[in-house]
């Protein structure tokens, strides 16, 4: 606790807020098995700042992310916090697109989970068969692999290819959701894992059973009724939020 206290009085409230809920988000997703040796990437706006973000340090695992430790970068990557910690340029290239053109990409995440790489390399990706997969019909957008990237001007192809979708596949590579809000990502990001899981059992079984659209239409329409208020996926992180403190408390640091 030592580090917070030194740390924020060097930053406003707003950004030492958006740095502890961010830490956090890599403790969960580390505990969830979503941690990719040191890579992939959960990127935040930084409240109040035009053009600042935040990401972690590349060379550090999801568990070792704090609040602290977090790098501050510019659009174009450059750091503006002085942190001794390199940034993956294959991590934000993509990340920067996402945060340039739309404004209500405030948190943006990309994993490369085994279920979420798997459908994305399967032809017609994500189907109709389970409760989950029924949550994003009509609103996952594809993009074709082109290799790691690195390259400026694939941006235009992502952004041509997201449209006005805010989860996308990337084809061969994994899961990109961007939320206007860190815990509404979350919650795509985990309805999605857990919609790609579902279909990987059920494809291993044999032809599954797909659900009519009319009744993907009805599923969509009430999963508003059974949200929590508070904001999209607020309920949900906060409660993944108190597991990881029963393990680590280091990421408020």
């Amino acid at each position: 606790m030592a580090t917070a206290i030194a740390e924020k009085p060097q930053m406003s409230d707003a950004e030492w807020e958006a740095r502890q809920q961010l830490a956090a988000c890599y403790r969960v997703f580390d505990m969830l098995g979503w941690s990719e040796m040191i890579y992939n990437h959960i990127t935040v706006k930084v409240p109040g700042e035009d053009n600042a973000y935040l990401i972690n340090p590349y060379g550090l695992h999801f568990s070792e992310v704090k609040a602290s430790n977090l790098v501050k970068i510019d659009i174009d990557g450059n750091k503006l916090d002085g942190s001794p910690y390199p940034v993956n340029p294959a991590g934000f290239t993509q990340h920067s697109v996402f945060h340039k053109h739309l404004p209500d990409a405030h948190c943006i995440i990309h994993t490369h989970t085994t279920a979420g790489m798997a459908v994305s390399a399967l032809e017609g990706g994500l189907q109709p068969t389970n409760f989950y997969a029924c949550n994003f019909v009509g609103q996952i957008a594809y993009h074709d692999f082109e290799g790691v990237t690195v390259r400026s001007e694939e941006g235009e192809r992502l952004i041509a290819n997201l449209g006005g979708k805010r989860v996308m596949f990337l084809r061969n590579h994994g899961i990109l959701v961007m939320g206007r809000t860190l815990p509404e990502a979350f919650i795509k990001h985990w309805a999605l894992q857990r919609a790609c899981e579902i279909q990987l059992a059920t494809l291993s079984m044999g032809k599954p059973l797909h659900v009519p659209d009319e009744v993907v239409s009805v599923h969509q329409r009430d999963l508003s009724k059974v949200q929590i208020p508070g904001g999209q996926g607020a309920a949900d992180f906060a409660a993944m939020v108190r597991l990881v403190d029963r393990i680590d408390t280091s990421w408020r640091d």
